[in-house]
């Protein structure tokens, strides 16, 4: 009885040793960002954006797509950066405060300048944003219309935790 219940536990320690290899050496592949074609791009590669010259500010949504192996991958945090951003001037805009009279008529008191932003750098792109859980990632661009003629950089990066990588990447944007 002893011998058997020695060789069950000798046994059981050579399973552990040989039993505990991983033999499954499957490569994870490389997450891959595709950007989406929401800009026009010509022959050399820049994409175009067209300035709208009556507003000071130009929206646009650039948007793509990470995957792995053509699958679609979830909350992937991306950093954006550019090259271009604007200086506020003097007065970001102005606060009025009102009352009512007994008529039911508005009476402007008080007008208070917004001045404390004065030389604040602001970025023409947001900063950061997720893929969601259709692999689709979006950002904001908000160019200036005095930068009509200028070619920004774009710059991305995202960080891969299966595969313990950065990737990082640019485009630019001609705005017209």
């Amino acid at each position: 009885m002893i011998r058997k219940i020695v060789g069950v536990i000798a046994l059981s320690a050579i399973n552990l040793f040989i039993g505990c290899e991983d033999v499954n050496h499957t490569e994870i592949e490389p997450l891959e960002f595709q950007l989406s074609d929401n800009l026009t791009i010509d022959k050399n590669g820049f994409y175009h954006l067209s300035i709208d010259t009556t507003k000071w500010q130009t929206f646009h949504r650039i948007s793509g797509r990470v995957v792995r192996s053509g699958d679609p991958v979830n909350i992937i945090k991306f950093g954006w950066v550019s090259t271009h951003f604007w200086t506020i001037g003097d007065t970001l805009g102005y606060v009025v405060e009102n009352t009512g009279n007994s008529e039911l008529w508005y009476i402007g008191y008080d007008t208070t300048y917004i001045t404390w932003f004065d030389g604040f750098e602001v970025p023409i792109i947001n900063q950061s944003s997720y893929s969601d859980e259709d692999g689709e990632v979006n950002t904001m661009i908000a160019p200036v219309r005095t930068m009509r003629g200028d070619t920004a950089t774009i710059h991305y990066g995202f960080w891969d935790n299966w595969r313990y990588e950065d990737t990082y990447g640019d485009f630019k944007i001609i705005f017209d």
